[in-house]
């Protein structure tokens, strides 16, 4: 058994508290009470009563810390310490429809002299299949005690790469369109499930070899980005930097496939 830090053990725990309630949800999915957030962008309660028990069970272990909520938005904590930063439900559109591919993730970002961040912890929980994916700055990405690797591949002609596609009032679907356009006619295929969080477990797991999108929330990708990065994998933005949540872009894979895919978007969007 391969053991983690309390700190893990906190959100694993809070995660796996969470996680019931969204299951019975689930599977009573056409009674749920929902609301519109904005268009085609909804909210269930679900997701509201799934973020009140992470930030309670969050708040018993340290109740000094901030956080950053999709939903609550910012909960500002002790400056000097770390913050939370949590999706409680990713992919809200396919819970809502039953489609069983979503997921919870929490990180936390520790300040760094200078007024920088960093991301040191991630968790990225499937209630349904009960997949819990962990990572720890400098300690290796998990999936429960299997250490995980990204893909070994390096030919663009033999991978699978997920992305996430614009719709109604969110994305830019004529960059989109670009990027695919390079990308499609180079790749074994293109998947979109529908949640950023574990599409970047994915990669991170080797499922998939590689990852573009634009248009992201700190939230979405938090837990992600770590995971790949401790699996062996690069995430940059669109420029091969590395201001992937500030730009709100980012491009996924081991080195070799994170290098040709960065060409096909850069070159797409000259």
């Amino acid at each position: 058994m391969v053991s983690h830090s309390g700190l893990l053990t906190v959100m694993e725990r809070a995660a796996r508290k969470a996680a019931p309630r969204l299951r019975r949800d689930f599977g009573e999915v056409e009674h749920l009470q929902v609301s519109r957030k904005g268009p085609a962008d909804f909210v269930s309660m679900a997701d509201k009563r799934c973020e009140q028990t992470l930030v309670e069970e969050l708040r018993k272990a340290r109740p000094d810390w901030g956080f950053l909520l999709e939903e609550g938005g910012v909960i500002e904590g002790d400056p000097a310490k770390p913050r939370w930063i949590i999706d409680p439900l990713d992919g809200t559109t396919n819970f809502l429809h039953g489609i069983p591919h979503f997921a919870i993730s929490i990180a936390v970002e520790e300040p760094l002299p200078g007024g920088r961040r960093e991301i040191t912890t991630g968790l990225v929980y499937q209630p349904i299949t009960d997949e819990s994916y962990w990572a720890e700055k400098n300690r290796g990405a998990w999936r429960h005690d299997q250490r995980l690797r990204v893909s070994a591949r390096r030919d663009l002609a033999d991978a699978l790469i997920a992305t996430g596609i614009p719709f109604f009032g969110h994305g830019d679907v004529g960059q989109w369109t670009r990027i695919f356009g390079a990308v499609a006619p180079s790749v074994a295929g293109i998947r979109r499930f529908g949640s950023a969080a574990l599409d970047l477990a994915h990669v991170a797991a080797g499922r998939y070899d590689g990852f573009w999108e634009s248009g992201l929330q700190p939230w979405d990708v938090a837990a992600g980005i770590l995971l790949v990065r401790e699996a062996g994998g690069f995430v940059t933005d669109y420029r091969g930097g590395d201001q992937a949540i500030e730009r709100k872009e980012l491009i996924a894979g081991n080195d070799a496939i994170h290098s040709k895919l960065h060409k096909l978007v850069a070159g797409a969007l000259r």
